[in-house]
């Protein structure tokens, strides 16, 4: 399985140069934990940061920072960390793992943004895979029943 397989192709986007009043809002209405901070670059829509309700949390509340004075830009985090749409799920989990984060986009082969994939998104695939494993038991003993009758 693949990264673009289980990426949420509904991803909340926003600019560096936007408020993070106006990201705080779109997390809020969205209800999720992160924007993805983009830019149109050859004439593509390329993450170029993310920013995180805890980069929120230690960057500005923690610090005491007036909301209104910084923007996305100011607080995102910029070492952005992406995968492609083709990126075996082991593979993704690998990267998340070593780089110690939760959230990766899920860009094409030019860069442009797909989707966004997250550790939940992994787990849910895994649980899949488990509940395929447990069914293969039930499976295996019916079989033998039949076989043996």
């Amino acid at each position: 399985m693949f990264a673009g397989k289980y990426c949420n192709r509904d991803v909340i986007i926003c600019g560096p140069d936007d408020s993070l009043r106006t990201a705080i809002q779109l997390m809020r209405t969205h209800h999720v934990g992160d924007v993805l901070v983009v830019q149109q670059l050859a004439g593509n829509t390329t993450p170029v940061g993310i920013l995180t309700d805890r980069d929120i949390v230690l960057e500005v509340l923690a610090q005491d920072v007036d909301i209104d004075s910084v923007s996305v830009g100011d607080v995102m985090s910029d070492q952005i960390v992406t995968v492609q749409e083709d990126t075996y799920l082991s593979e993704t989990v690998d990267i998340m793992r070593t780089n110690g984060i939760r959230r990766l986009p899920v860009v094409n082969r030019a860069g442009a943004l797909q989707g966004i994939i997250s550790i939940d998104d992994c787990l849910e695939f895994l649980g899949e895979q488990i509940q395929k494993l447990a069914m293969l038991v039930k499976t295996e003993q019916r079989h033998e029943r039949q076989s043996r009758s």
